[in-house]
């Protein structure tokens, strides 16, 4: 039995599962770096980094099987948000608790208006997409708001934090779900 190649994506239903699965993989790296950093800075938030850690790789697990499914490669980005993500979560994981709720609270306000966005999309397209969605957005929005009840207000540092990490992770999104160019 030979193992097919994974294809590109071909709809706009595969390109956001993609990118999902791509954000999953940051999302990953961000709390397992976080995790190493909290330890000797932060060690009351190790149980909720962890929580949170556990809930990203089961989402990106949800994405990978629908990808693997339908038998469509990873998105370009992918190593990317890694890479991206493990740096991000040592530097606010060194940095310590304010850092560490301003960096969730960043992403997940990204990702919570991204995936709404999708599910609209999603519901007349492509059923199987809108499931794997719907499967993931209530840990998101727990994420994000226990994140925003952890910043109680926001000073300079915080606010810094957070307009770089949702220009961070909006032009991540954007790159990933970019039209393949046509010839």
């Amino acid at each position: 039995m030979t193992k097919h190649k994974p294809r590109p994506a071909k709809t706009t239903n595969e390109r956001m599962i993609k990118v999902n699965h791509a954000g999953e993989n940051g999302a990953v790296a961000i709390y397992r770096a976080q995790s190493w950093m909290v330890r000797w800075r932060a060690p009351e938030l190790l149980l909720g980094v962890l929580e949170n850690l556990t809930h990203e790789k089961q989402h990106r697990d949800i994405f990978k099987a629908y990808l693997a499914k339908r038998n469509v490669r990873r998105c370009v980005s992918y190593h990317i948000c890694g890479v991206g993500g493990t740096v991000l979560g040592l530097i606010t994981g060194i940095c310590g608790g304010k850092a560490i709720a301003a960096t969730t609270y960043a992403v997940e306000s990204v990702v919570l208006q991204h995936l709404e966005t999708q599910l609209a999309y999603l519901q007349n397209h492509d059923r199987e997409a809108y499931d794997a969605v719907c499967l993931i957005i209530a840990d998101e929005q727990s994420h994000h708001d226990q994140a925003l009840l952890a910043l109680k207000g926001t000073n300079f540092w915080t606010s810094g934090i957070i307009k770089i990490v949702r220009l961070s992770t909006e032009l991540v999104i954007r790159f990933g779900m970019r039209q393949p160019l046509k010839h």
